[in-house]
């Protein structure tokens, strides 16, 4: 069973970038290659392609990558199943990983490792409670509380957020619609310990 949200194979990846991944898309160095895991139809894949970033979009769907209509030369698109394949990416190291809306435990530790020195991670998905209000509604679709925390123990936490968005209807925001929800979010660098204390901006 996908432990992607609860959107539609046909809506995902189509909605406006997530106002948490552009919060922190300064952090990623530039022209660095940016993995965008679970990308669906490649929101963060466009948004980062437009800041001038290679990018690599992996999803279990053809379709849906094949509607990322980007220059093959700035943008890979490869086709896996994260949760019963190999990790595709063993000897790669990317300079930021994007994840949203999606996960998958045992792909966490994988995460981590593909990161390179000063590598980005910008990760959002649902958390506990959100049982309450729809889904993802079962304990391995959901974070536990902090448990982003735990997985980035290893880098420097930039920020971090846990809570509750009673969400909004389409005529609130530009953004769109967004149902109510209980949401986990951090971004967190490899950070490389130098006599320069590292200034990461927080806008």
């Amino acid at each position: 069973m996908s432990s992607i949200c609860s959107l539609a194979p046909s809506s995902h990846g189509t909605e406006p970038p997530s106002a948490w991944v552009q919060r922190w898309s300064h952090l990623v160095k530039p022209a660095g290659h940016v993995l965008d895991v679970a990308s669906g139809r490649g929101r963060h894949t466009r948004w980062f392609h437009a800041r001038g970033h290679a990018l690599t979009a992996v999803d279990q769907s053809v379709s849906a990558l094949a509607d990322i209509d980007l220059p093959e030369a700035r943008c890979e698109k490869v086709v896996a199943d994260l949760e019963n394949g190999a990790w595709p990416f063993e000897s790669h190291r990317f300079d930021a990983i994007v994840v949203t809306h999606y996960l998958w435990r045992p792909l966490l530790s994988h995460l981590i490792a593909a990161l390179a020195p000063e590598g980005v991670l910008i990760y959002e998905t649902f958390t506990q409670g959100n049982e309450t209000v729809g889904k993802p509604s079962r304990p391995d679709f959901v974070l536990a509380t902090g448990e982003l925390l735990v997985v980035c123990a290893d880098l420097r936490i930039v920020a971090f957020e846990e809570g509750f968005e009673p969400g909004r209807d389409a005529s609130e925001a530009s953004s769109g619609a967004v149902a109510p929800r209980f949401i986990q979010r951090i971004t967190a660098v490899r950070h490389q310990p130098g006599t320069v204390p590292a200034r990461y901006l927080l806008s």
